[in-house]
């Protein structure tokens, strides 16, 4: 234990505190928004929220001991987004619990079964990134909604964001989200909130699972996770010189997510952007003592996890445009990012567009919701033109041979 303790710094201290308070701060409306439209209770989205955080901070804490690299896990932002576009399934909550556990042991299998893994990362990246586009565009339109119906509470969160980000990137959600406290919080009325509705425990959901659900929740959440995700993760990693196996990575983020499904988490993966605050040289100058910034960092996530009913019965009394306006600005880099992705290939620049558009529009068939289709759609698109295009850089290749 003394060469582990000695590998301990006041910069990663301080490095791994900045990504958690980050990490939870700038994304948990996300999540919250994304369990109450897929018909989870008061009781079940605080209880999903607290273990999402509890399991991404003990599965941080175990990968960088066993390790000894800095390996950040983080929720499923990009799952749980998709979620608030969707509507409570036919059976309730229980059966997006099971979508919830079905998608988690779909990572727990690629990690292990790495053809399973290449097909999940076959899917091309523009189309990915497509779906991911498709699924924030109606969330990023709400700040901008929310002014045309409360403009006394959206106008100011949305300056604080807009100024805060032009200072610090990092501290704009916060800022946002802070506001948004402060303007709800002083138009209640004296004794809104009781003692106890900040503390609430784990709330146990018996999953159930239908075909729809598949389809329409446990497929896309795990090419989510995969795609904008894990696969993200790994890579940022890989930028700071880490080259960790993939495979057990995943596998214990998916086996993190099975475990905490049935008390309502989404999901938990490698992360991507706050990896990139425990790797980088501001956690300490040694690339191998890093990985205690990512230890803090997860002892902060399980913390705040353990207070989640407070940020959930805060959001309870707020106007819902406003917790849909911080939902929006929380993702509008992530929007960004997916935008310029998903058309920088001019070959896929259609196929994506289609995607895009299909599943934006929110159109659902036999249950199943617009991502499903926006992907399948886009990648037949994308199929049939990569086709052509082969086929004609054959046949120019075969003239000029003869």
């Amino acid at each position: 234990m003394a060469p582990l303790f000695r590998d301990f710094s006041f910069t990663s201290l301080t490095s791994g505190l900045l990504s958690a308070f980050v990490g939870f701060s700038s994304s948990f409306a996300v999540i919250v928004q994304g369990l109450t439209a897929v018909g989870a209770s008061p009781a079940e989205a605080a209880s999903g929220l607290m273990m999402a955080a509890v399991a991404m901070g003990l599965a941080g804490i175990i990968l960088s001991l066993r390790y000894r690299m800095p390996l950040s896990v983080a929720w499923t932002t990009p799952g749980a987004a998709f979620l608030a576009t969707l509507h409570a399934p036919e059976g309730g909550f229980a059966v997006t619990v099971g979508a919830f556990m079905l998608a988690a042991a779909l990572t727990i299998l690629a990690g292990l079964w790495r053809p399973l893994g290449r097909l999940a990362e076959a899917i091309p990246t523009p189309l990915a990134n497509a779906m991911l586009a498709g699924i924030l565009v109606p969330l990023c339109l709400a700040p901008f909604r929310a002014m045309g119906v409360m403009p006394e509470i959206a106008l100011p969160i949305f300056l604080a964001w807009a100024v805060m980000a032009r200072i610090s990137r990092l501290l704009a959600i916060p800022a946002a989200i802070l506001v948004a406290t402060v303007l709800v919080l002083r138009g209640l009325e004296p004794g809104a909130f009781a003692l106890g509705q900040f503390w609430s425990p784990p709330v146990f959901v018996m999953p159930q699972l239908t075909l729809a659900a598949v389809a329409g929740i446990a497929l896309p959440l795990f090419v989510l996770t995969m795609a904008s995700q894990n696969v993200a993760g790994i890579a940022v990693l890989k930028s700071f010189g880490y080259t960790p196996k993939a495979g057990p990575l995943i596998s214990f983020t998916g086996l993190m997510a099975l475990l905490s499904a049935p008390f309502g988490s989404p999901g938990v993966n490698m992360a991507a952007i706050t990896a990139a605050l425990c790797a980088g040289p501001e956690a300490n100058p040694d690339p191998d003592r890093r990985y205690w910034s990512a230890i803090v960092a997860g002892i902060g996530y399980a913390i705040m996890g353990l207070g989640a009913a407070i940020a959930v019965a805060v959001m309870a009394v707020a106007p819902p445009e406003v917790i849909a306006a911080v939902a929006g600005l929380a993702l509008l880099g992530a929007l960004a990012g997916s935008l310029a992705a998903s058309v920088a290939d001019p070959t896929a620049r259609e196929a994506s567009v289609i995607t895009i558009l299909i599943t934006a529009s929110g159109v659902s068939f036999f249950g199943i919701g617009g991502a499903f289709w926006g992907l399948l759609a886009g990648a037949a698109l994308y199929a049939w033109d990569t086709r052509k295009l082969r086929r004609a850089a054959a046949e120019a290749e075969a003239e000029a041979a003869e």
